[in-house]
């Protein structure tokens, strides 16, 4: 009997070793306490084999599969962090290797409905709504628009302040009945308002952090908590949120909608909201194919449906190259806040005169002027 369990072990990680993601392989001390039942030395982290991608504490299986049954595997996680998967991952072919639930001692929980959304607490938003002096794309921000029209804009849009990673982003996903679905943390650079994408890439999920049990993630459109506010107003689809930020500056007459990345809520379900909408998506350099593809699910959905194709007409090889997207086209050129702030930097008697007397910045008709879109069609 020894023996066959011996041999049944072998050959189950000898399967598993098959896999770029599996279970680590037991050393003295590698076992770790189940987040879950909390009991110690029994919760087996998963690994990968490349070294590249470094799971949260939470990815892994608890030893007592019938008393407590925690499993959340690789999968399971870049599904709840698609913006984590490799290149090469593909879910129709990987193996769920154990079946997955989360319960406590002695009782199963089931997992939500698949079409059943779980909420962030309300206090917990609300809390992140502040400490912007550590937030980096905020900081980043205010050096390009000026203070007052960041805080506008971060406010319009309740965008959050984590303290992971010394000070990160939380873009809320908050949808159009103001309940929120999802807090995406990302981190960035203060100086160029660039993502933190090494060693690792700075992004993670607020029920991840929050270590929210049974919580199902049903993403929205992030923003559209904005369309009620304004029922007429054409609406500008992009993938990233911070562009959708920058873009709610320099052209305010459209509400700034974003998928949330490329396998983000680009779907039929979460499209709902644009209903009998004037809708014009503005793909990212190398994506305008792929998107007027998905063009068609609008149309039964939205009054108008359009694919701008502007940023293909304008780029350069080396733009396509970089992948830009419609807010890099806008930033080009200085605004007037990095104009002052470089002419700080040269002379700082500059700023004792503002200082002085008070002195402003006067905002005018300054984005139609340096708009590089002046004299073309959307």
């Amino acid at each position: 009997m020894q023996k066959c369990r011996v041999q049944m072990r072998y050959r189950k990680e000898a399967a598993m070793s098959d896999y770029r993601f599996h279970l680590e392989k037991y050393r003295h001390g590698s076992k770790l306490t189940c987040p879950a039942c909390k009991k110690p030395r029994c919760f087996v982290h998963y690994v990968d084999d490349e070294g590249v991608i470094k799971f949260p504490d939470t990815v892994g299986r608890c030893d007592h599969e019938d008393r407590c049954g925690y499993h959340y595997t690789p999968k399971d996680f870049f599904r709840d962090n698609p913006d984590m998967k490799p290149k090469d991952w593909d879910d129709s072919t990987t193996p769920i290797l154990y079946k997955r639930y989360t319960s406590t001692v002695g009782r199963q929980k089931p997992t939500p409905e698949p079409d059943v959304p779980s909420f962030i607490p309300p206090k917990t938003v609300e809390l992140s709504l502040a400490g912007y002096n550590i937030n980096p794309l905020y900081l980043y921000l205010c050096g390009v628009i000026g203070k007052e029209e960041t805080t506008r804009i971060f406010k319009m849009y309740k965008v959050g302040t984590g303290r992971k990673w010394n000070g990160c982003t939380v873009f809320w996903q908050t949808d159009i009945n103001n309940q929120v679905r999802a807090g995406k943390l990302m981190g960035y650079n203060a100086s160029n308002g660039h993502r933190i994408k090494e060693p690792q890439p700075q992004v993670t999920w607020a029920h991840s952090e929050l270590k929210l049990s049974d919580f199902h993630l049903v993403q929205c459109l992030f923003g559209e908590h904005l369309l009620p506010l304004r029922p007429v107003a054409p609406v500008g689809l992009v993938e990233s949120e911070k562009t959708a930020l920058i873009m709610a500056h320099f052209v305010p007459d459209f509400i700034w909608l974003a998928t949330g990345g490329k396998n983000g809520c680009f779907n039929e379900t979460a499209l709902q909201v644009l209903r009998n909408r004037d809708v014009t998506l503005f793909p990212d350099l190398g994506a305008t194919e792929k998107w007027r593809e998905k063009g068609p699910m609008l149309l039964p959905i939205c009054l108008n449906v359009r694919v701008s194709d502007l940023l293909e007409s304008i780029a350069t090889d080396e733009h396509r190259e970089q992948g830009l997207d419609v807010a890099d086209f806008f930033l080009m050129k200085p605004t007037k806040h990095e104009i002052l702030a470089d002419m700080i930097r040269r002379n700082p008697c500059v700023q004792t005169l503002i200082d002085k007397f008070k002195l402003e910045i006067c905002e005018d008709a300054e984005e139609e002027s340096r708009s590089p879109y002046r004299g073309l069609r959307w």
